[in-house]
């Protein structure tokens, strides 16, 4: 099966990923695992650029992306993923509105905290939200862990650049 279609039978939970997981799988996995598990967050945000963590990760291309504009079902998955990484981080999606969740902490939102893999995690979630055609959502992350990561202090100003560049 080429990348195109591995990706797309994924997201359309006909497929499993590299290690057997579906995508429903994924989604009802708990936050330990989310966190110290570092293969899925590719599958379920594809970028174009080959992931340096996991080269099993397909690739974002054209014709993906084309199948992203042209299927509800697709976005729909996507956001179904989005809001599974937001309850993970401790926010909240009310329509195209992020925001933090009242339980929100440094304590156990390991995000807020500078540095780690996270904050590439959300880098590549803006990224490919705003790449399948989600430009709305993509805005809204962006615009959220910007403004909560410089609320509490901790979020690097490099990272906060990343963050920005991201779409």
């Amino acid at each position: 099966m080429d990348n195109d279609t591995r990706l797309l039978a994924f997201y359309r939970g006909e497929s499993p990923d590299h290690k057997g997981r579906l995508l429903e799988d994924i989604w009802a996995l708990s936050p330990f695992w989310l966190e110290h598990t570092h293969d899925y967050i590719q599958w379920l945000f594809p970028i174009p650029e080959a992931s340096r963590f996991n080269s099993f990760a397909p690739l974002l291309t054209p014709a993906v992306q084309a199948a992203f504009a042209n299927d509800e079902r697709l976005r729909h998955h996507q956001q179904r993923s989005l809001d599974v990484m937001l309850n993970f981080l401790g926010l909240t999606r009310d329509g195209n509105i992020i925001t933090a969740q009242p339980t929100l902490s440094i304590q156990t939102h390991i995000w807020l905290k500078a540095g780690g893999h996270n904050h590439l995690r959300i880098t590549r979630m803006i990224r490919s939200l705003a790449l399948c055609h989600q430009p709305t959502l993509a805005r809204a992350l962006q615009q959220a862990v910007i403004e909560i990561g410089t609320q509490h202090g901790v979020v690097s100003e490099t990272t906060l650049q990343y963050w920005h560049e991201a779409f």
